[in-house]
C-alpha cells in the first residue's frame, strides 16, 4: 500500500503523477474493478460532515491530492515526498499513456455538448486514443433499468479506464456503488471534462502555485461557488489547525 496521510478525516495517498499513472494503468491492463478519488478541500469537509461519504472516500483504491491545500497539508504532516496531482493533469497523462498502450477509455457524466467537445479535443491531442463510449446520464436519479443499461454498455465497450464527471460527492458514491460491477478503473475527475473541453478557464500558474485556484474559480462562477467556498475553506483551515495542535477526529 502507498504511504498515506490522514487529513482531518480523509485519507489521501502520498504519490506523484507518474506513480499514480503507472498504478492505474497496471490495474486497467488487468481489467480490475477499482476506483480513484481526486481530493480537494470540498471533499475533505464532506468526509468530515458525512460518515458514509467518509467511508466512500477512505475505501477508494487510490486518493490523490488534487487541491493545493491538500498537498500542503500532507507536507505539514511530515510527508516530504508529497506532490500535488491535479485531476486534469492526471486525466491527460492517462489518456496519453492509454493511447500509447492501446487501452480504451470512456467518459461518464457531463452534458452531451461537453462530451462531444471533450472527445474531439482529446482525439486531436492523442490521435491514437481509443474512446470506447461517452455517456451523458440525465440530471436526475436513474431508474434501476437505466443504471443496468449504462453498466452493460460500459462493460461491453471493454474500456479499461472510465472517467466519471458527475461532481463531488455524486461521482464518488457512484464509483463505490459500482465497484465490482464495472470491469474497469473508475476515476472521479470532477470538472476536468469542462477544463479539457474549454468550457472553463484555468487559473494562471502563479495562482495555482499560491493555492488560489479556488479564488479564480469563484470569480468565474460566483453564483454557483460562493456558498461552498465561504463555508468549506474557513472550516478546513480551522479543523486542520486543530489537527496540527493534536486534535483527534472521529475514526474513518
Amino acid at each position: 500500500m502507498p504511504e498515506s496521510a490522514e487529513i482531518i478525516t480523509m485519507r489521501v495517498d502520498v504519490t506523484d503523477r507518474q506513480r499514480a499513472v503507472d498504478t492505474i494503468l497496471g490495474w486497467a491492463t488487468d481489467a480490475q474493478s477499482r476506483y480513484v478519488c481526486v481530493s480537494n478541500v470540498h471533499m475533505c469537509i464532506e468526509t468530515y460532515n458525512d460518515p458514509a461519504f467518509r467511508t466512500t472516500v477512505n475505501t477508494a483504491d487510490l486518493t490523490v491530492p488534487d487541491g493545493r491545500p491538500i498537498f500542503w497539508a500532507q507536507k505539514l504532516l511530515g510527508h516530504k515526498n508529497a506532490r500535488q496531482v491535479r485531476g486534469m493533469d492526471l486525466t491527460l497523462s492517462l489518456c496519453e499513456r492509454a493511447a500509447q498502450q492501446g487501452i480504451s477509455v470512456g467518459f461518464y457524466g457531463g452534458a452531451p455538448a461537453t462530451l462531444q467537445t471533450l472527445q474531439s479535443t482529446l482525439q486531436q491531442r492523442f490521435p491514437q486514443l481509443k474512446i470506447a463510449f461517452a455517456i451523458s446520464p440525465p440530471f436526475r436519479p436513474l431508474t434501476q433499468a437505466e443504471q443496468d443499461a449504462d453498466i452493460a454498455a460500459i462493460n461491453s465497450s471493454n474500456a479499461g479506464l472510465v472517467f466519471v464527471g458527475l461532481g463531488c460527492p455524486k461521482q464518488e458514491r457512484w464509483m463505490q456503488e459500482h465497484r465490482d460491477k464495472v470491469n474497469a478503473v473508475m476515476l472521479g475527475v470532477g470538472a476536468a471534462f469542462d477544463f479539457i473541453a474549454g468550457n472553463k478557464k484555468h487559473a494562471p500558474n502563479w495562482m495555482q502555485t499560491c493555492g488560489l485556484e479556488w479564488f479564480y474559480r469563484l470569480l468565474d462562477e460566483p453564483k454557483r461557488l460562493w456558498r461552498r467556498y465561504l463555508y468549506t475553506n474557513p472550516k478546513f483551515i480551522g479543523l486542520f489547525v486543530l489537527q496540527l495542535l493534536g486534535k483527534r477526529f472521529p475514526p474513518k
